[in-house]
């Protein structure tokens, strides 16, 4: 990530992360359900620390998508469209990790890969400085 600034690199990891989700589900035979939820709510993560990064805002080192989203909401009432999607996401990013901690299903990581990329969109429309990386837009795996 040698020249992006940190707002870029905020972005260019949240696209990483759902890269990785989708090739866990596409992909890997047999898929990595769990894997791929825990990469959409890092997607998430990510691209909602990248929009406060953009507003000049530290962001505070939590996995709570749904605090993230508060944050943004007070910096752009229109993130509160977000708020419900960021909470289904949330518990991914650690409960997915443990065993026993959820029952994962293609159809949840069907509609978790789909929330990650609604997320990682709005965001980046909100950010417009930054551009998926050459040959790489969103939504391509």
């Amino acid at each position: 990530m040698t020249g992006m600034n940190e707002l870029e690199q905020w972005f260019s990891i949240a696209e990483d992360d759902l890269s990785v989700a989708k090739i866990c589900f596409s992909l890997v035979y047999p898929k990595k359900l769990s894997i791929a939820c825990f990469h959409c709510q890092q997607s998430a993560e990510k691209a909602l620390k990248g929009f406060l990064v953009s507003r000049t805002i530290e962001p505070p080192k939590t996995h709570d998508l749904a605090l993230l989203c508060e944050m943004c909401i007070g910096q752009d009432a229109s993130f509160n469209e977000l708020y419900d999607v960021c909470s289904d996401l949330t518990p991914y990013g650690v409960a997915s990790r443990y065993p026993k901690e959820t029952e994962i299903n293609e159809g949840m990581t069907q509609t978790a890969l789909d929330q990650a990329q609604a997320i990682l969109d709005f965001c980046l429309a909100k950010v417009p400085a930054v551009q998926p990386p050459a040959g790489n837009t969103p939504g391509d795996v």
